[in-house]
C-alpha cells in the first residue's frame, strides 16, 4: 500500500448521471430511479436494469497521477449462453479517453431465461487501477461499466481531489430501452447516448432502462422530476418485446407520460424518437422469446413469436408504434412548439441492417452503436435539430 495515498469516500457529490445513492456495506450503489419509483414495481430485471449505471461517473479535478477505485460488481451469467465479458471502466482526463481496466471477481447473478429463474453468489470486490496519468491539474472521469452493477467502496490517488469544474454544459435526460442503456457497446462512454452526448457538447443523464421502458407512471415522474436542458424519450421495441399492451391502452399511455414530463419540464426541449429498425417486430408482433438454436455458433438470437394477423385486433409492431407515434407528436406539436419527433430508422434504417445486422436480432454491436450516437448527434444537436443551440 502506498503510504502517501489520499482516501476519500465516494458521495453523490462526485458522482454525476445517478438520480440517488444508496449506502450499502461495501459502500454506495448508484441508482437510475429513486427509491419512490423502485418501490412501485417488483420487478427483477427492471431492478437489475436501473442500478446498472449506464452513464454513471466519478468526476473531480486532481494532479494524481495514480487512482485507484475500489469497487464490487455483480456481473451477469445466462445459462445455455456464452459468458458474458467483464464490465469496463473507462477513464477520461479533460475529456479524451486515458484508459481502460476491468474489476475481476464479484458477485455473480445467474440467469435462466427459459424457466425465468435468478440465482445469487456472492464474491470479493476488487480495485480499479489507473497509472501514468499527466502530473498536472486536470479533470477526471471514470465511467462505471454500463451494464454491470457496481458498489463503490473508497477512491484513492497520490494528491488531492476536489470537484470538477462547472463547465456550462446543459444536461440532456435520455429514456429508452436496452439499446439506450448500452446493450453490446464496447465501453460506457461508446454506448450511443454517451457518443452522442459527447459530440453534442452535453452532459448525459441515461435512463435508458434494459427491457423496461414501458411507459411506467414512475419513470415519467423521475423524468419530470430530474432537471435537465434537453430531454428524449425512445419509445418502443420494450412494449412489442414484452407484448404489453394493445393500440387502445398505448396511444393514452404515450399521451400520459408526455403530460407527466411536461408538469416538470414545460418548455424544455422534448424529442420523441421511435424505434429503430428491428427486421423480426417490424410486422410481427411480440413478445420475443430467445432461440437457443444458434448457441453452438457462441450466439444467442431472438425471434418474434407473435402472428402477423393479429394487428387487427390491435396488437404492437414497430410500424404500428411509429405511425401512432408520429400522429400523437403531430397531434401534440399544435399546442407545444418545443415537442419533435424523430424516427428512429433515420439512425438505424434498412441500409444499415444489411451492413451491420443486429448479431442477435434486438441489439446493435458496438460498430452500430457509433453509427446510431453519430447520427443522432446530427440530427438532434445539428442546425436544425430538436436540440439545437438557439441562443445565439
Amino acid at each position: 500500500m502506498n503510504e502517501n495515498w489520499i482516501t476519500t469516500p465516494v458521495t453523490a457529490e462526485l458522482l454525476r448521471g445517478a438520480l440517488e445513492v444508496e449506502r450499502t456495506e461495501h459502500g454506495v450503489l448508484p441508482h437510475r430511479l429513486p427509491a419512490r419509483a423502485r418501490a412501485q414495481c417488483a420487478d427483477g430485471q427492471l431492478a437489475m436494469a436501473e442500478a446498472q449505471p449506464s452513464g454513471v461517473r466519478l468526476v473531480f479535478r486532481t494532479r494524481a497521477t495514480t487512482v485507484e477505485l475500489d469497487a464490487l460488481p455483480t456481473k451477469r451469467r445466462y445459462v445455455g449462453a456464452p459468458p458474458r465479458p467483464d464490465g469496463v471502466y473507462d477513464l477520461l482526463v479533460d475529456g479524451r479517453l486515458a484508459g481502460q481496466a476491468g474489476v475481476a471477481g464479484g458477485n455473480t447473478l445467474t440467469i435462466d431465461m427459459t424457466a425465468g429463474t435468478f440465482a445469487y453468489e456472492a464474491g470479493p470486490a476488487g480495485t480499479v487501477r489507473f497509472s501514468g496519468l499527466p502530473d498536472a491539474d486536470k479533470d477526471v472521469e471514470i465511467w462505471l461499466p454500463h451494464n454491470e452493477t457496481t458498489e463503490l467502496g473508497v477512491l484513492r490517488t497520490d494528491a488531492p481531489v476536489e470537484p470538477a469544474r462547472d463547465l456550462g454544459r446543459k444536461v440532456w435526460l435520455h429514456h429508452g430501452s436496452s439499446i439506450s442503456h448500452g446493450s453490446d457497446a464496447a465501453s460506457p462512454t461508446t454506448t450511443w447516448p454517451a457518443l452522442a452526448a459527447s459530440l453534442g457538447g452535453v452532459e448525459l443523464i441515461n435512463l435508458g432502462l434494459g427491457g423496461s421502458a414501458l411507459l411506467d407512471p414512475f419513470t415519467a415522474r423521475a423524468l419530470r422530476d430530474t432537471p435537465a436542458d434537453l430531454v428524449s424519450i425512445k419509445i418502443g421495441i420494450n412494449l412489442v418485446n414484452a407484448d404489453l399492451m394493445r393500440l387502445r391502452a398505448f396511444t393514452p399511455a404515450v399521451h400520459g407520460f408526455l403530460d407527466t414530463v411536461r408538469e416538470g419540464h414545460p418548455g424544455t426541449p422534448l424529442l420523441v424518437v421511435s424505434p429503430l429498425l428491428c427486421p423480426i417486430h417490424e410486422d410481427t408482433p411480440g413478445p420475443s422469446a430467445p432461440d437457443f438454436s444458434n448457441l453452438g455458433e457462441g450466439q444467442l438470437r431472438f425471434r418474434a413469436m407473435g402472428d402477423p394477423a393479429e394487428r387487427a385486433s390491435g396488437k404492437l409492431t414497430l410500424g404500428v408504434i411509429r405511425d401512432e407515434l408520429a400522429r400523437i407528436v403531430a397531434q401534440r406539436a399544435a399546442a407545444d412548439p418545443h415537442l419533435h419527433y424523430l424516427d428512429g430508422r433515420d439512425l438505424y434504417g434498412e441500409e444499415d441492417a444489411v451492413e451491420l445486422p443486429l448479431p442477435d436480432a434486438l441489439h446493435p454491436d458496438a460498430a452500430t452503436h457509433r453509427r446510431i450516437g453519430e447520427r443522432f448527434a446530427r440530427l438532434a444537436f445539428g442546425t436544425d435539430g430538436a436540440f439545437a443551440d438557439r441562443s445565439a
